[in-house]
């Protein structure tokens, strides 16, 4: 198998970097950034736009961390077939079920009868204990610690660092910054900061 890379950045590299541990081949990076055509990450050839995805010929995987974009991403690409990429140096247990595009990178630790949903990202290092529930398009940001029962819904980020006690939820396209604790539920839409995290207003 040879699987795409979506998206031509530094998260892309470290995406390039976890299929090669894992031992699948990268065909090539696609990106809209016709500046970047032709040049090269990590020795992988950037082919085109995003749009060649489609065809069938290979599986992709988004390597774009930003979550609304990768949403947008995905959406426009429906019949393309998407990897789910785990580095053989993260600890992910056999009950864990990983949704299609989900990437875990070096490090992350994803605990029994955790659910990740499409196009997660379990970044470096990040942790998510048992029975975590992490929507669609969740991104858990290097050195995350997610004690056991949490809930991100759709879209949620957790910055550098972050964390959330047991069994606290936090809303759909919440993004809480680095090094916010989550000690109570959080609505959705808002940035939470601090410890304990909570909604800045504007």
């Amino acid at each position: 198998m040879s699987v795409l890379v979506i998206g031509g950045g530094g998260h892309a590299k470290v995406v390039i970097a976890t299929l090669r541990a894992a031992g699948v081949a990268v065909a090539g990076v696609l990106d809209d950034d016709a500046a970047k055509h032709g040049s090269t990450l990590l020795g992988v050839p950037v082919i085109g736009s995003v749009e060649r995805a489609t065809g069938g010929e290979h599986d992709a995987v988004i390597a774009v961390g930003h979550n609304a974009t990768r949403k947008r991403i995905a959406e426009s690409l429906p019949d393309v077939r998407w990897a789910t990429v785990v580095h053989p140096h993260a600890v992910v247990h056999e009950s864990v079920r990983l949704g299609e595009g989900a990437v875990v990178f070096a490090g992350a630790v994803v605990q029994p009868d955790a659910r990740l949903g499409a196009h997660t990202i379990i970044n470096t290092g990040a942790s998510a204990d048992h029975d975590n529930e992490l929507g669609d398009y969740v991104h858990l940001a290097p050195g995350v610690r997610l004690a056991g029962g949490v809930t991100l819904e759709e879209g949620a980020f957790m910055g550098i660092a972050s964390a959330a006690l047991p069994g606290v939820r936090v809303g759909a396209w919440t993004t809480v910054g680095a090094g916010g604790v989550v000690t109570r539920d959080l609505p959705s839409g808002v940035t939470a900061v601090g410890v304990p995290a909570c909604p800045l207003s504007f």
